[in-house]
């Protein structure tokens, strides 16, 4: 008789990956939050609507968020898509700090956010995240073009497209950077929609060597090196390396990034992160190839210290920033 089935990769114990190839995933009511409460004061206003039917895959939701403020004087409110993080393994619009983040971005920025899902590895290895990425969008511009939704409230969607912005957080960040590739600079492809500007927190790569920061820094309380490489056996096509142009921009496969023309990026990293220099030396390579970057980092802040902790002090200066990004590219 063989031997039963065992754990060969585990993802704080929200994902498991077993010897036999099968996979077990905790639901949301299963996974312990209480570090996470939401805090909701009842100053925006939001739903759930399904963006893509499945067509053979898994449904595919987001979340819309709106000042309750914008409805009384049926102002255009700019438009934030909000993509979570988790290593493209884990997290979901419904996860609390997710809420809590896209909550205070549509209060603070009074914006329209979108929090779109996509589909997680290792059921659904890259690019199927960065597909569903797209596809979020796509479904956005349909709206536009259609004048009209099903939905029993058009001032949800009917907002200023022409001002729209992609925030993305660790491997959200990583999807930012190539939608921005992929839509250039204009977003031509999604006219009349047009996205103004890209802000990575913290952007997911990788790539070899080791960094710095990587290689010395200390473990954080949600994340080591262990877990960041575990990641990216799960996340990337089978058999690739960490070099992937998926995972490094400035990999030996990844595209030339020099002749792209690509629209304005806010960087922002924790002084204190494991990922702190690999983020540095891609804002770094980018301002080289002349690229429109803005690079900040917080000094002793670690991984997801704006979406873990979002109604900080650390956090209102990352909002600020956020909001200074966003007026300096509006037109």
């Amino acid at each position: 008789m063989g031997s039963l089935p065992h754990v060969v990769e585990d993802c704080l114990g929200i994902l498991q990956v077993y010897s036999d190839g099968s996979i077990s995933r905790l639901s949301d009511d299963q996974i312990d939050f209480h570090n996470f409460p939401v805090k909701d004061d009842g100053s925006v206003v939001w739903k759930d609507i399904l963006y893509d039917n499945g067509d053979g895959k898994e449904k595919q939701y987001l979340r819309l968020y709106k000042p309750t403020k914008c409805s009384a004087n049926k102002q255009q409110l700019p438009i934030i898509y909000f993509f979570h993080g988790g290593g493209f393994c884990l997290g979901s619009r419904t996860w609390p700090n997710c809420h809590n983040c896209c909550l205070r971005l549509s209060s603070v920025l009074q914006a329209l956010v979108i929090a779109p899902d996509y589909r997680l590895a290792p059921e659904y290895r890259l690019p199927a995240a960065m597909d569903d990425a797209f596809a979020s969008m796509k479904w956005l511009q349909n709206q536009a073009l259609s004048n009209s939704t099903t939905y029993d409230d058009a001032s949800w969607i009917n907002h200023d497209y022409d001002r729209v912005y992609v925030i993305g957080d660790s491997s959200g960040g990583n999807m930012a950077h190539h939608l921005a590739l992929r839509l250039g600079v204009g977003s031509p492809q999604l006219a009349p929609v047009r996205v103004r500007g890209y802000v990575l927190m913290a952007p997911f790569f990788g790539g070899s060597p080791r960094t710095k920061s990587e290689a010395e820094g200390p473990d954080e309380p949600f994340l080591n090196m262990q877990i960041l490489e575990r990641f990216w056996r799960l996340s990337l096509p089978i058999g690739a390396t960490a070099d992937h142009p998926l995972a490094n921009p400035f990999g030996p496969l990844s595209p030339k990034l020099e002749p792209i023309k690509l629209d304005p990026l806010l960087v922002i990293v924790g002084g204190n992160e494991l990922l702190k220099d690999r983020v540095e030396d891609y804002a770094s390579k980018m301002k080289e190839l002349n690229k429109d970057v803005h690079y900040f980092e917080f000094e002793g802040m670690q991984h997801g210290f704006f979406t873990n902790d979002t109604f900080s002090q650390v956090a209102n200066l990352v909002l600020q920033e956020i909001k200074y990004f966003m007026s300096g590219t509006s037109c």
